[in-house]
């Protein structure tokens, strides 16, 4: 077989999204983020809104996901990407909006305007990564932190009568009236980023068809902020995360 042949469309197993740049990523190794980038950049490739498309980036591990995907993009304050993505879409309703958020950023301080954006049914998609830590600044203990689980902020695990329960965010979304699609889903195998890519396109389709908010919560690791390999972190997300957090849709109207 020539090189030629190789290259030809039919014989393509796979290819790197157009909408993705050559900027080198600043994940850490096994880090989540990347995956989810990916498909995010094929989904919107393959509906053909390259041109339509709108992100609004949080504050927090993917801050700089602009670096990474060729569209346009809004940085939101700290947790406000969801008022912003509402404003955004209201001006223009043709455009393909969505945020994309850590649990500190959706679960704490943007709490607010995360309910209240889906309860009040804005045509937009949220993608929400939850990995149970703020990854950035340290490793501390976040909205979402498992029960037992240790952080930077509480060393010897989580604590219900000292910190409270973690925050099933998906769980509350799936009962606001606003929202038209809300899922949990995960990237560490390859059924695994199937289902979560024909998540995305789902939610991306709801929107621009006006049927309401979408929430896609993406279980990931942090293996840097958990001290673990990525493997590790894998096999620990199963183990634990998965039986707090099932994955699965949650409601689909």
């Amino acid at each position: 077989m020539t090189k030629e042949d190789i290259i030809k469309p039919e014989n393509l197993v796979y290819k790197k999204p157009t909408l993705m740049n050559d900027n080198p990523m600043h994940y850490c190794p096994g880090c989540s983020h990347g995956v989810v980038h990916k498909l995010i950049a094929e989904v919107i490739e393959e509906m053909g809104m390259e041109d339509k498309a709108i992100g609004i980036s949080p504050v927090g591990c993917a801050v700089f996901i602009y670096n990474y995907l060729d569209i346009d993009w809004q940085e939101a304050a700290h947790g406000r990407a969801p008022a912003l993505a509402t404003a955004i879409k209201r001006l223009w309703p043709s455009r393909l909006v969505f945020t994309y958020q850590g649990d500190g950023d959706l679960a704490c301080i943007g709490t607010a305007e995360t309910i209240h954006a889906l309860n009040r049914g804005e045509n937009i998609t949220i993608i929400f990564i939850n990995n149970a830590i703020y990854g950035m600044t340290g490793g501390q203990m976040a909205p979402t932190t498992l029960v037992g689980m240790k952080t930077a902020t509480c060393p010897y695990g989580r604590d219900v009568h000292l910190h409270g329960y973690p925050l099933k965010m998906a769980d509350i979304a799936a009962q606001l009236e606003g929202t038209a699609y809300v899922t949990r889903q995960s990237v560490q195998s390859v059924p695994a980023i199937r289902k979560a890519k024909k998540a995305i396109r789902k939610a991306f389709e709801n929107s621009m068809a006006g049927k309401g908010s979408n929430l896609v919560e993406i279980v990931s690791t942090c293996n840097s902020g958990w001290k673990m390999t990525p493997a590790d972190a894998n096999r620990w997300m199963e183990e634990h995360m998965f039986p707090f957090y099932p994955l699965g849709d949650l409601k689909d109207k």
